[in-house]
C-alpha cells in the first residue's frame, strides 16, 4: 500500500499575525468579563476562562479559522450594536433597521447561509467534473485546484460564518424576549441542524487543506446541502425560526456542552459516510452491471427519506416540497453513480478516502462518547439516574456500539476496503435514525424534539 500523503498545516513559526489573533481574543474574553460578569455564575466564567486559550490553539493550528472567527465577530458584534442603536434593545428592529432585516438579524443570516451552502455545492461538482484527471496511481498531486471548486470553498467558508454569526445574534435575540429568557440555540431542530451545516463544513474544509484535496467537498456539502433542503421546509412548516422561551427539560447549563459536542459526532460520521460514498464509486468505477451498484443509490435516497418516509402528518405537510426535496435526491444520487468512471478519476486514491474515513470517525467517536457521558451526568441531575434505557439513551448505545466495533476492527483486524465503507454508510443511516427517527416514531424522556 503507498504512503500516505498527509501534508503538515504549515506552522513553523508564530507569525506577529497569530500573536495578534490571540491578543484580540485575550481582550474580547476581558471585555466579555468586565461588561458580563455580574450576570455569569462559576460555570459560565470558567468555559469563558477556557474557551479563550482553547481559539487561540485553534487559530494557530490551522490559520483559516482566525479569519473565520474575526469575520463572525465582527459581523455579530454589528448586529448587536445595530438592535441598541437607539438604547431600546428591542426584538422589533429586525424588522425596521434595513441591514438587520435583510442581513444580519439571526433568520435573514440563516437563510444567506442556506442559499451560500447550496451554491457551494454546484461550484463543487463543477469544478469536479471540470477538472483535469489525477494522476495514473491515484495521487492528489499538490497544484491549484480547480478555480469553480475553489469558488465552491470560499462559498463554504462564508456559509460557515453566516450559520455562526445567526447562531451567536440568534443567543442575543433570545434575551431581548425578557429577563432570564436567554439561551444558547441549541435546543430544537432548527438550531441544531444550523449547528450541524456548520461543523461539518468546517471538518470537511479542514480535511481538504489537510490532504490537498477540494474533491471531497463536493461530497460532504452534498450532505450539508440535504440538511438545508430539511431546515428550510421545518422553518416554513413549523415556523422553526420564530424564538420560543426554552422549555424547563431544556434549562440546564448541560445543554451548552452536551449538544455541541453530539453534533460534531454526528457531522464527522456524516462525512466518513460521504467519503465512502466516494471510495465505493472508485471502486466500483468499472463495474458495468447496474445492479451491483443498486445498493448505493438506494441507501443514497434512504438517508434522503427516513426523516419523512413513513410519518404521513410530516410527508402531508409541504407535499410539492418533498416531492422536489425527493426528486432533486433521486436524480443527484443517480447521475453520481452513471458518472462514476470520471469522478473515480479525479477523486484522491484509495488510501487518502479511506484514511480520511478513519479519522473522521475516530473523531465523531471521541466526541460522541462525551456527549454521551455529558447526557448521562445530565440525566442524572434532572431524572435521578446516569441511565433510563429511553429510546433514545438506547439508540446513542447503538451508535456507539456500532463505531466502536468499527474502530475495533480497524485497528485491530485492518478494517479497509469496501466493508468499511459500505459500514460507514450504513452507519450514517444508523445515526440518522438515532437523531431523527426516534423522535418521530418512538417516545420517551427526549420527545421534545419531535417534528
Amino acid at each position: 500500500m503507498n504512503a500516505i500523503t498527509e501534508p503538515a498545516l504549515p506552522l513553523p513559526h508564530h507569525r506577529p499575525r497569530d500573536w495578534g489573533f490571540a491578543l484580540l481574543v485575550l481582550l474580547a474574553t476581558a471585555a466579555a468579563l468586565l461588561r458580563h460578569g455580574a450576570q455569569m455564575d462559576g460555570y459560565d466564567r470558567a468555559v469563558l476562562l477556557g474557551t479563550a486559550p482553547a481559539l487561540v490553539w485553534l487559530g494557530w493550528h490551522w490559520r483559516p479559522l482566525q479569519g473565520f472567527m474575526l469575520g463572525v465577530a465582527v459581523l455579530a458584534g454589528l448586529a448587536v450594536t445595530l438592535y441598541q442603536q437607539d438604547g431600546t434593545g428591542q426584538i422589533e428592529r429586525a424588522q425596521t433597521v434595513l441591514l438587520l432585516k435583510y442581513a444580519l438579524s439571526s433568520q435573514s443570516a440563516i437563510l444567506w447561509m442556506c442559499l451560500l451552502f447550496v451554491m457551494s455545492t454546484v461550484f463543487y461538482w463543477i469544478g469536479l467534473l471540470g477538472s483535469a484527471p489525477k494522476r495514473h496511481d491515484g495521487s492528489t498531486g499538490t497544484g491549484t485546484p480547480p478555480a469553480m471548486m475553489q469558488i465552491g470553498a470560499e462559498l463554504a467558508w462564508l456559509a460557515s460564518v453566516l450559520a455562526l454569526t445567526g447562531t451567536l445574534v440568534r443567543w442575543y435575540e433570545s434575551h431581548l424576549l425578557g429577563p432570564g429568557l436567554g439561551y444558547i440555540p441549541v435546543s430544537n431542530l432548527y438550531e441544531v441542524f444550523i449547528l450541524f451545516c456548520w461543523t461539518t463544513t468546517l471538518f470537511s474544509l479542514y480535511y481538504e487543506s489537510r490532504y490537498q484535496s477540494r474533491s471531497l467537498g463536493a461530497f460532504t456539502l452534498l450532505i450539508v446541502s440535504a440538511a438545508v433542503g430539511f431546515l428550510l421546509w421545518y422553518s416554513l412548516a413549523r415556523d422553526a425560526h420564530v424564538i420560543q422561551p426554552l422549555i424547563p427539560a431544556l434549562q440546564s447549563w448541560w445543554m451548552k456542552i452536551h449538544v455541541p459536542a453530539n453534533f460534531i459526532g454526528y457531522g464527522t460520521f456524516a462525512i466518513a459516510a460521504m467519503v465512502a460514498f466516494a471510495w465505493l464509486l472508485k471502486h466500483h468505477a468499472h463495474e458495468g452491471r447496474w445492479w451491483k451498484l443498486a445498493p448505493l443509490w438506494l441507501l443514497g435516497m434512504a438517508l434522503c427519506l427516513e426523516p419523512v418516509a413513513f410519518r404521513r402528518s410530516v410527508a402531508s405537510e409541504g407535499a410539492a416540497f418533498w416531492m422536489l426535496y425527493w426528486g432533486v435526491a433521486a436524480l443527484a444520487v443517480a447521475a453520481i453513480v452513471a458518472l462514476r468512471r470520471p469522478l473515480a478519476q479525479r477523486l484522491p486514491s484509495f488510501e487518502v478516502l479511506d484514511d480520511v474515513m478513519y479519522k473522521a470517525i475516530a473523531v465523531g467517536f471521541a466526541f460522541f462518547t462525551i456527549a454521551t457521558v455529558l447526557g448521562a451526568l445530565w440525566a442524572a441531575e434532572a431524572w435521578g439516574g446516569y441511565w433510563s434505557w429511553d429510546p433514545k439513551e438506547t439508540w446513542a448505545l447503538i451508535v456507539w456500539l456500532n463505531y466502536a466495533a468499527w474502530l475495533h476492527l480497524r485497528l485491530l483486524k485492518g478494517l479497509r476496503g469496501a466493508v468499511a465503507a459500505w459500514w460507514a454508510l450504513i452507519g450514517l443511516a444508523i445515526t440518522t435514525f438515532a437523531f431523527l427517527g426516534v423522535n418521530l416514531y418512538l417516545s420517551g424522556l427526549h420527545s421534545y424534539g419531535t417534528l
